[in-house]
């Protein structure tokens, strides 16, 4: 070869080289171009990602740290009712050592209007500058951050409806820093509790380097992390959560979550290095940019890899998404997605979507731990995974709610399978180590056509189970139990307004004394006319208030006007007779419930023998209720009341109840009078009556209506007669005008 040619190949040589190499360069930085474009893709998914899952965890840890709260409020306020009832100081201070050591409160003590401290070593000196005692010496409940961060945590302590006394409970800073502290971010993140101006009211416990909450953000006005922080500091005012990610001063990449507790203006603030995802990938993707650079050959192994890591990412955003952090099984949102997808395109019509919910399981997270809690709920969701088919499906909702798909539609079929799984979960549940019964209700909504959204399917089976059933069995939903509902939650909701607005009218039945026809009593019945004129009958909204405090306060309105109307009667010279105000027998579990009414008498200055408060008889039919009422009974008539006993005679107790209870007057039901012609029903009669004149107590027949039923009750000379024969129910001025009409 010569020279020339040997030169012109080497120049070939040098061109294919410089050509090789440049295409070598050019795919080298193509690779780790992509490599950086798709990571970075990837790393914004990820961190999006992480703000989701810092800002739902943090959110339900917000949620179990005010529901702490809540716990400490209620057993706060339940020692502060026992403190009236203890004997002495020593008992005081007995009673609230024993308390905070049960309670974990740190320390439990008494402070009184003239500085009286029990037990006298409170730790704080200038306690009488804590906003927090002063506000419940005016009958608030309240949590303020103390010295040293430390919590007070106080409420009043009520003695004949005043307050005297407040209860302080105190957990430590030390207490409080592990109650707010989250191990749910592998122990990396900080927590702490804010108030709306920015002031730290429970700092954390352990703070490293980086996660310094002074001078955390940048300082430069247009920084990205201060235009967050003045959103921040807006969302708290408004109570809104939110959660976003920055760079802080020192370079580091954090997520900060906040969210209102509910307690005062407080805020829960979560810092969490943004890493908490990523922080495996970044070190992946530094391992595999340095074998490119060093081994082109490998690109497809490293793309490989990432792609398997891209999954197994997936998959892990896809269990925090979709699986319930408790059992482990699927939550609400896997089971509304899977729902929608066996629906597509399938004939699966119909199908019964199923809701089981523990009864009293708050009462088991409180009395056996959050702990025990969640092995019940682990226990049931593996039962009921064992009862479903293959194409069946089982969640975790909520808290202590269990949705189930179920192929089956017919009612008897689905109950029959709920009812084999309670008493599968009864069985486990006796036989585990936590040796305790479960009640479930159950509810059910059966699916008949396509198109309904899974949703609303729920919330009917949750209404459903909601339904009130004695036999313990599952609930379908139908219209008929949803109207219902529905009109119990349009009473409620106007309860107020119309308590208000005096919607409330009291009308007077007369009681009518057989001897002479003269006005004896009466009784005071109520009657719901709105404001627009529509008449709401009494069958319609006593038993829907009986299942809350409501009836409660509506006997109490009763019986203030009442004591209005008996006032006016003495002031204006009319002859008042005695009026008899029912009362619930809600009333009878409160040991103290005739304070207010005995302090309503005595504002009116109504006589003793002037107010008579009607009972049930079906008060008495519950042991503990029947010790209460009797007691109850007895403080009437030390406050000046009589006491008369309504529907005498329907229970199975009733002349047990004579033996018992010490009352005025029996009213006879109505019952008793509806076949006078019976010979029987004639000696039923007349033996209560002789009974009732041995026992020196006063006879009422009521429901009484025509002149066959009066005339017997002349004859075996019954004392008084309540019902249409003399007068229906009247407003108080027709009731007063029918007295007049009468010579009265």
């Amino acid at each position: 070869m010569t020279k020339k040619n040997n030169s012109l190949f080497s120049a070939y040589q040098v061109s294919h080289q410089a050509l090789k190499t440049t295409v070598f360069v050019v795919i080298l930085a193509a690779a780790i171009g992509l490599i950086l474009w798709n990571m970075s893709g990837l790393n914004r998914a990820i961190g999006k990602s992480t703000e989701s899952y810092v800002y739902e965890v943090s959110e339900k840890w917000t949620d179990a740290i005010e529901a702490r709260f809540d716990t400490y409020e209620l057993a706060l306020q339940l020692v502060a009712d026992s403190i009236p009832r203890l004997s002495d100081e020593e008992a005081v201070e007995e009673f609230l050592n024993r308390k905070s050591r049960i309670l974990e409160f740190d320390q439990l003590v008494t402070v009184d209007r003239n500085r009286k401290i029990i037990p006298d070593d409170f730790k704080f000196t200038n306690y009488e500058d804590i906003s927090g005692i002063a506000a419940s010496f005016e009958k608030e409940e309240t949590i303020v951050s103390a010295e040293g961060d430390d919590l007070m945590f106080s409420t009043p302590v009520y003695e004949n409806g005043s307050v005297d006394k407040v209860l302080v409970g105190i957990r430590s800073r030390e207490n409080v820093q592990a109650l707010i502290q989250s191990k749910s971010f592998g122990g990396s993140s900080l927590t702490c509790i804010i108030d709306s101006e920015g002031q730290v009211i429970i700092s954390p416990a352990d703070v490293k380097p980086f996660l310094q909450l002074n001078d955390i953000f940048a300082t430069e006005k247009d920084d990205p992390a201060r235009r967050n922080v003045l959103k921040m500091e807006q969302d708290i005012i408004e109570g809104k959560s939110d959660v976003f990610t920055f760079t802080a001063a020192d370079g580091s990449r954090l997520v900060l979550s906040y969210h209102p507790l509910g307690v005062n203006d407080w805020v829960l603030l979560t810092l969490v290095a943004a890493d908490l995802i990523s922080g495996e990938t970044n070190t992946y993707v530094l391992y595999s940019i340095v074998i490119v650079g060093a081994m082109v050959l490998l690109f497809g192994g490293f793309f490989l890899n990432l792609l398997c890591f891209y999954r197994k990412s997936k998959r892990g955003l896809e269990k925090i998404a979709f699986c319930d952090p408790v059992t482990g099984g699927r939550n609400n949102a896997a089971f509304q997605l899977e729902y929608r997808e066996k629906m597509i395109g399938q004939e699966q019509y119909p199908h019964t979507i199923a809701l089981m919910n523990v009864k009293r399981f708050k009462f088991i997270n409180e009395n056996m731990g959050i702990q025990s809690g969640n092995e019940i709920l682990k226990l049931i969701y593996h039962v009921l995974s064992s009862q479903v088919g293959e194409d069946e499906m089982v969640a975790r909702g909520e808290a202590d709610y269990f949705f189930l798909y179920l192929k089956d539609a017919e009612e008897t079929v689905v109950r029959e399978r709920l009812t084999r799984m309670v008493r599968q979960i009864h069985d486990r549940a006796i036989h585990s180590e936590l040796r305790y019964y479960l009640e479930m209700r159950q509810g059910a909504c059966i699916v008949r056509e396509p198109g309904q959204d899974v949703s609303a399917i729920q919330e009917r089976a949750r209404i459903a189970c909601r339904y009130p059933n004695v036999e313990r069995e599952c609930v379908f939903y139908s219209s008929q139990i949803a109207e219902p509902l529905k009109k119990e939650q349009e009473l409620n909701a106007i309860f107020d307004h119309s308590i208000e607005k005096e919607e409330f009218q009291v009308f007077l039945q007369p009681k009518v004394r057989l001897e002479d026809g003269r006005t004896q009593g009466a009784e005071a019945l109520v009657r719901w006319i709105t404001s627009d004129g529509r008449m709401i009958l009494p069958s319609d909204f006593i038993p829907v208030f009986e299942k809350n405090e409501n009836i409660c306060r509506l006997d109490y309105y009763v019986f203030e006007k009442v004591c209005q109307c008996l006032r006016r009667w003495m002031d204006n010279g009319i002859q008042p007779v005695p009026i008899a105000v029912n009362l619930s027998r809600a009333h009878v579990k409160n040991p103290d419930f005739l304070e207010e009414f005995a302090k309503t008498k005595e504002r009116y200055a109504i006589p003793d023998g002037m107010l008579e408060l009607e009972l049930t008889e079906s008060i008495f039919f519950d042991e503990e209720q029947r010790e209460l009422g009797k007691q109850g009974i007895d403080k009437m008539h030390a406050e000046g009341f009589l006491c008369s006993l309504d529907d005498f005679g329907v229970g199975f107790s009733a002349l047990a109840l004579l033996k018992e209870f010490n009352v005025d007057t029996i009213k006879l039901d109505r019952q008793f009078f509806l076949d006078i012609d019976s010979e029987k029903s004639r000696s039923i009669i007349a033996a209560f009556l002789r009974l009732g004149e041995k026992l020196n107590i006063h006879i009422v027949a009521e429901g009484i209506e025509t002149k066959k039923q009066l005339d017997y009750l002349k004859s075996v000379r019954c004392n008084m007669v309540q019902g249409y024969i003399f007068s229906k129910p009247l407003p108080i001025p027709d009731f007063e005008k029918w007295r007049k009409e009468r010579g009265e």
